[in-house]
This record gives C-alpha cells, sequence and structure tokens, in this order.
C-alpha cells in the first residue's frame, strides 16, 4: 500500500511561524504532525510513502530521511511551483499502484486509516473522501425577511451541522489517470467533480467516532497541541 502526502503549501494562516519552518513539522508536544501522520500510515498497513513537497523541502526531507526509522521507504516529489493539492499526482500516477492514499500533510485525526482502505476495497470505490461532520455556530440573530422587508422569522444563535472534507482521500489509479497531467496545477475538489462528472464511484466515508481537527489556524494549533498531549494515545498506532 502507498500514499501520497502533500507537504508543499506554505501554511500562510499560520504565519509568521510557517515563515521559516514547514507546516508538516510544526510540533505537537514531542513530536511533528508529519512524523504523527507517518505513524498512523504505518500503522494501517502502508509501506512507501511519496511527500510532495515544496515549501522549505530541504528541513522536510533532513527531518524524514528516506524513511527507515518510521519504517517506511519515503521518496520525494518536488514541486517548480505549487501544484495545488492533486496536481503533483499528475508526475506521480505511475508510481503509486492500483489504490492508493492521498492525505495532507499537517493531519490531526483518530480516523481510522485501515478502516478506510477495507471501504474503499470493498465498494469498489474510484474515489473515497473521508469526512467529518462539523458544527457551525453563528453568533448572532438571524432576522427572516420576505422581498418587502416583512418579518417571516427569527432565529437566536442558530447551529448547523455539515459535512466537510478531512484531506484524506483514496483513489483508484486508472480513474485519476487521464485526468491529471504532470506541471498541471489541480486541487483535490476539481479533481473529485470530474471523476463524478465522468460517471466514476466516488463516496464519502463518515466514522462518527473519529476526531480530526484543522490546524491551519493559530487557535486551532494551540487546541491540537493541548489534545495530543491529554490524549496521545488516541492519535497513536500500537
Amino acid at each position: 500500500m502507498k500514499a501520497v502526502v502533500m507537504a508543499g503549501g506554505k501554511g500562510t494562516r499560520l504565519q509568521p511561524f510557517t515563515a521559516s519552518f514547514p507546516k508538516p513539522l510544526m510540533p505537537l508536544g514531542d513530536m511533528p504532525v508529519l512524523e504523527l501522520l507517518l505513524r498512523q500510515l504505518r500503522g494501517a498497513g502502508v509501506d512507501e510513502v511519496i511527500l510532495a513537497v515544496n515549501h522549505l523541502h530541504h528541513l522536510i526531507r533532513a527531518f524524514c530521511g528516506d524513511g527507515s526509522r518510521f519504517g517506511l521507504k519515503i521518496d520525494y516529489s518536488l514541486e517548480d511551483s505549487p501544484l495545488g493539492t492533486a496536481g503533483p499526482l499528475g508526475a506521480l500516477i505511475d508510481k503509486v499502484g492500483e489504490n492508493f492514499i492521498v492525505t495532507n500533510g499537517d493531519l490531526l485525526t483518530t480516523f481510522d486509516i485501515k478502516q478506510l482502505i477495507r471501504t474503499h476495497t470493498d465498494r469498489q470505490s474510484d474515489a473515497t473522501i473521508c469526512v467529518y461532520e462539523r458544527e457551525v455556530k453563528i453568533d448572532f440573530g438571524l432576522i427572516q425577511v420576505d422581498a418587502e422587508m416583512n418579518l417571516q422569522g427569527y432565529l437566536e444563535k442558530p447551529m448547523s451541522k455539515h459535512l466537510v472534507s478531512m484531506g484524506l482521500y483514496m483513489l483508484n489509479r486508472d480513474a485519476v489517470k487521464p485526468l491529471v497531467s504532470e506541471g498541471v496545477h489541480l486541487d483535490m475538489p476539481e479533481l473529485l467533480l470530474k471523476l463524478n462528472g465522468a460517471g466514476k464511484k466516488v463516496r464519502c466515508h463518515l466514522q462518527p467516532e473519529s476526531f480530526w481537527l484543522d490546524i491551519g489556524r493559530p487557535d486551532d494549533y494551540s487546541t491540537a497541541q493541548k489534545l495530543f498531549e491529554e490524549r496521545r494515545e488516541l492519535f497513536l498506532p500500537d
């Protein structure tokens, strides 16, 4: 089993920290978030990882090396310019195997990757999107009016639930290959919509018991540090 880890972003929402430090190497306690992800992939049966790198890539190479200390074989794909969250696949599609994992390099989750692999395979999917149910609260009273501005309703601080992409996917090589090209910018939502438009099986996979957090904002990064310190065992495979 192989995985492609997208680790080339600049992490602009975490500046100034990421001006001199790549976001995948931002520490959670004593462990960079990228190391945590690599250990989770290895625990799920992944044995080869390709790191798609760009911003401060020399630091990622220095830290990860050939992957042997994680029990992995790690190769690197260097982007000359940013290619988006799916663009690097254009140069890698012949190296990834029949079904492969794609993940962001800053993923903090307890998602069961073994279950993802089983579900994707059993359902014979062309693409599986890992999703998380996120609550969105609006801290204001919402006014509902008609076309003539007559009051129709009043919602006090409403809350809604939405499924959001976690930045973790499993893809079928033969389905993806016609839609990617080396050196061409492409984001994952565009690729998935193209697959769906071509009649491919694009499915979503929800694990209600799992946890996920986007660490791209300073407040969320602080939450992630605290959570990992308190519940380290939730995130690390045995």
